[in-house]
């Protein structure tokens, strides 16, 4: 994996100061929204990059103690450089997703489908699962879950389940979860203790954003017409 240079995160933790800056001194409402916005995006990629700007820097001054008269302080170093040396590739593999390009809908909330796949029942049980998964998993992440249509399975779960997340960044986390989850276990439903698979689709989509149009008087033309002939004919 290519390193990223200083100069790059320094790019970033002036870009974020700088709009941090702005935001002080900022009065037209657009500009206040774009420049939150831009905030928020920046500061996980900023608190990453000061991470691992002072692991670099916390390397190159515990090689420099390495060999100096203090054994004891060089004992120090040695692991200090250990635990360092262990924790940087990381910390650029984290630095380096941060930094890819986003997508435009990264930010948006979804529509998100489920549906039971093959298995009976027990794919009807296990689209229920994933779907208290997701449930669970929006909740630790402050989102919001509106359920918009359901359809239940015979034995519990649902055969199909239809819900709108809102929230910050839903879209970013949740994309990757499209396609089909398949599971092999032993179902509720086995008496024979048989394992069985099973499997559910599950449809990851931005939700549509609100458009305000605006059509003014001056644009609307009103048609009234009058019936002729006999009998209204």
């Amino acid at each position: 994996m290519a390193r990223i240079s200083d100069t790059r995160l320094e790019q970033v933790i002036d870009r974020f100061d700088e709009v941090e800056a702005r935001m002080g001194a900022a009065t037209e409402t657009a500009e206040i929204i774009a420049l939150s916005k831009e905030h928020a995006e920046l500061k996980p990629v900023v608190e990453k990059a000061r991470e691992l700007t002072a692991a670099r820097k916390g390397l190159i001054e515990a090689e420099a103690l390495v060999g100096g008269a203090d054994k004891d302080m060089a004992e120090l170093a040695e692991m200090e450089i250990e635990e360092l040396k262990e924790k940087l590739p990381d910390l650029e593999q984290e630095m380096q997703i941060l930094l890819l390009p986003k997508d435009v809908d990264d930010a948006a909330d979804i529509v998100l489908e489920l549906r039971a796949g093959t298995g009976g029942d027990e794919a009807a049980i296990f689209a229920g699962d994933l779907f208290r998964m997701y449930s669970r998993y929006a909740q630790l992440m402050g989102w919001k879950v509106d359920i918009v249509d359901a359809s239940a399975g015979d034995a519990g779960g649902y055969k199909e389940i239809v819900a709108n997340v809102s929230g910050d960044g839903v879209f970013g986390h949740m994309k990757w979860e499209s396609g089909v989850h398949r599971v092999q276990r032993v179902p509720a439903t086995e008496t024979q203790g048989r394992i069985h698979t099973s499997a559910a689709t599950v449809a990851v989509l931005p939700a549509p954003e609100n458009i305000e149009i605006e059509v003014k008087p001056e644009d609307i033309r009103i048609d009234t017409m009058r019936s002729s002939g006999a009998g209204g004919q």
